[in-house]
């Protein structure tokens, strides 16, 4: 994994931020999130570049962080439809877990009234990661405008796992978050590891930020990609797929070394640790 370690290398120039300061300047729960395919070799490129502008999630040490997300749909998959056809009313059901510190939130998204994204979020037992029946009040609480007060049947669908490191860019309050190793695994037990990849996201209050700008200089365009919807349609090309086809074709296609990546999530949780969501 020596390009994920180049990554790693060109954090150790960015001034550290904590976890209390990130949340309190920017949360974002309500924002705008643009989404990137950058290819994992320009990686630490970029982030020589956002050193005298950023400042990285600093917890015990740590700069990258260990997630794990679990995504939950009903029978005939409504949440990864509503996205595949661009309705707006769509909404994503999942648990994330830290797994270096154990910690888990049961969280749910959905589109603010203007295409903005709107996360809500409880804590949640790790061991209950895999169900949804402790957290089917929250769900329901939420969903409940969506779906119009119809309850929905949900049951685990795809599992994702990456390392993750959260930038702040005090201009203007935003942050983004460069996401490596990545790997989706099915109920079925089907994967797909992409590890010459990286998918950086912006996520602000309204304005771009210094790290689209850079993105735009280097000929990168915000896409329409989704962890879940995307992640699902490669592992099962029956599902419809259109918006994603040209993505699925360039750059959700397994490469060498992707075995490599089960490495990277086997190490035991160390002290608690909460990067932000």
């Amino acid at each position: 994994m020596i390009a994920i370690s180049s990554c790693t290398g060109a954090l150790t120039g960015f001034l550290p931020i904590g976890l209390a300061e990130l949340t309190e300047r920017a949360a974002l729960q309500t924002r705008v999130d643009r989404k990137y395919l950058v290819p994992l070799a320009e990686v630490p490129r970029l982030l020589t570049a956002l050193q005298p502008v950023g400042q990285v999630l600093t917890i015990d040490g740590l700069r990258t962080f260990r997630y794990e997300s679990v995504y939950f749909d009903t029978p005939d998959l409504v949440s990864f439809r509503l996205t595949a056809h661009r309705r707006r009313r769509r909404f994503k059901v999942r648990t994330r877990t830290y797994l270096d510190s154990g910690h888990c939130w049961l969280e749910v998204k959905t589109e603010g009234v203007r295409g903005g994204t709107v996360k809500e979020r409880v804590p949640y037992r790790r061991d209950d990661s895999t169900v949804l029946s402790p957290g089917r009040s929250f769900v329901d609480g939420v969903l409940g405008p969506v779906t119009d007060g119809r309850a929905l049947t949900f049951a685990p669908t795809l599992v994702t796992r990456y390392l993750r490191t959260t930038l702040y860019l005090p201009t203007g309050g935003s942050r983004a978050t460069v996401d490596v190793g990545l790997s989706w695994e099915d109920e079925s037990g089907r994967r797909l590891d992409l590890p010459d990849l990286a998918i950086v996201e912006t996520k602000t209050a309204s304005a771009v930020s210094p790290v689209d700008r850079l993105l735009w200089r280097n000929g990168h365009r915000p896409v329409a990609v989704s962890k879940y919807a995307t992640g699902l349609a490669a592992l099962h090309p029956d599902l419809p797929a259109a918006r994603w086809r040209r993505i699925l074709r360039r750059h959700f296609v397994p490469t060498a070394g992707a075995t490599q990546l089960g490495e990277l999530f086997d190490r035991p949780a160390e002290q608690s640790r909460l990067p932000l969501g």
